[in-house]
């Protein structure tokens, strides 16, 4: 129920390792691990998990997850493949003390921001194409590349943390096992009636504590984190299909249509209507 440790292995000649991830469709696997990763979206749109923040993305989408920082990307149902841009790295790659070197320091700055993610909105295409290319580069260029990549998203005012200022990667490996344990169940559940003593007990934890202890890992209530993953399900069900709205509110978990709307709103800051026609992708069956 706890995320995978990951340790992935660099190629013969360089440091770090840089490649295209195609799927099918990207599952939901859970890990982490203790290099730095810089993930592009090139096709596909999905649902993005990191720490204990949910949001969508699509093509284009930009992100650098610090260490131990949790995290999966999960495909919604379409046709055709789901590919990211995906370099990782570790902090010492290029010798111990480089990010601390005068010339440098901003680069070590963003590294130790992206210990809650970041993700970066209004990174310019050329930022994204260079990323996109690395995995194609020889070691050398790779190497010059990715430095210049990094140059960029750490003068990018448009980066933004991922996850809550609550949230701290790893605060101990109790606490760690039990969000995790929470997370994975309740992205497999959400859809469902939820009830917090079926959720407690899954993690060994008398309501009211589990109640407490939630709030002060997640930074929100059981029920605001359920609302935030049924809202994510209904706005990917709204842009890749052509299911009535009452019926993408059942799928997402909501009995009650005003309640889904009011929720929808409160998340959005759009109508699901509205939504809908501001992201409308090619759609189908439902």
């Amino acid at each position: 129920m706890k995320p995978r440790y990951e340790q992935p292995r660099t190629l013969d000649g360089t440091t770090f390792l840089s490649y295209i991830r195609r799927e099918r469709a990207f599952g939901f696997g859970w890990h982490y691990h203790r290099e730095y990763e810089l993930t592009l979206i090139t096709e596909g749109s999905g649902t993005r998990y990191v720490g204990t923040t949910v949001e969508r993305y699509h093509p284009g989408d930009l992100v650098l997850l610090g260490p131990d920082l949790p995290h999966t990307f999960t495909s919604e149902p379409y046709e055709g493949s789901a590919e990211a841009a995906v370099t990782q790295f570790r902090h010492d790659f290029l010798g111990p003390g480089f990010f601390a070197l005068p010339q440098f320091r901003t680069l070590g700055g963003l590294l130790a921001r992206s210990a809650r993610g970041l993700r970066f909105d209004g990174a310019g295409d050329d930022t994204r194409a260079e990323l996109a290319r690395l995995p194609a580069l020889e070691a050398t260029a790779q190497t010059v590349a990715l430095l210049d990549v990094l140059r960029r998203l750490a003068a990018d005012p448009t980066a933004a943390a991922i996850t809550g200022p609550g949230y701290a990667p790893a605060p101990s490996s109790a606490v760690r096992d039990r969000v995790d344990a929470v997370c994975r169940h309740l992205q497999q559940t959400h859809t469902g009636p939820v009830h917090q003593e079926e959720v407690a007990a899954l993690v060994h934890m008398s309501p009211t504590s589990f109640s407490r202890f939630f709030r002060t890992a997640m930074g929100r209530t059981l029920t605001d984190h359920v609302n935030q993953l049924r809202v994510e399900t209904a706005c990917g069900l709204l842009t890749g299909t052509s299911l009535p709205v009452t019926e993408v509110a059942a799928r997402s978990g909501y009995r009650n249509l005003s309640n889904f709307n009011r929720r929808f709103r409160e998340l959005k800051g759009l109508r699901p209507t509205e939504y809908r026609a501001a992201h409308r992708q090619p759609v189908v069956p439902g």
